[in-house]
């Protein structure tokens, strides 16, 4: 809108992108993964429990057509192997390809939810490669 600033680049980082939890990632890492199934329900409970509102683009973004995502910035999208997230953020950065924004889409094998976030993992070579990553991008598209 009018006044609001420009948007550059998009830096999803294990990003949640629908309010369903009925995908793959969401069953095979239901528990024991840091981040849980019931954790995201409540999460959403806490954000709306309003059906309309959880299934509105802006809330969901994965439910937008090419057309609504059609000129959005670049983006780089980075999922954790273990995480009932993975599923949703990996099918987003398909729907922006296909809806001709340019995207990098990368899973970070071996790591759970939050990744870059956690003190216990902060000496993890993986974790290391994935933070450059996502400051080379940034930096890259806000010059």
């Amino acid at each position: 809108g009018a006044g609001a600033p420009e948007l550059r680049f998009q830096l999803l980082l294990w990003p949640v992108t629908d309010a369903r939890f009925d995908n793959a990632s969401y069953t095979q890492f239901a528990q024991g993964y840091f981040l849980t199934q019931p954790m995201m329900k409540w999460f959403w409970d806490n954000y709306t429990t309003d059906a309309q509102q959880r299934a509105d683009i802006h809330a969901s973004p994965l439910r937008a057509s090419a057309e609504q995502l059609k000129g959005l910035p670049p983006a780089l999208v980075q999922t954790a192997e273990f995480d009932v997230l993975r599923d949703e953020g990996e099918a987003y950065a398909r729907h922006l390809d296909a809806a001709g924004v340019e995207v990098t889409a990368v899973r970070y094998n071996g790591m759970i939810h939050d990744y870059g976030l956690l003190n216990p993992l902060a000496h993890v070579p993986t974790v290391h490669t994935a933070l450059r990553q996502a400051g080379v991008e940034l930096r890259r598209h806000l010059q």
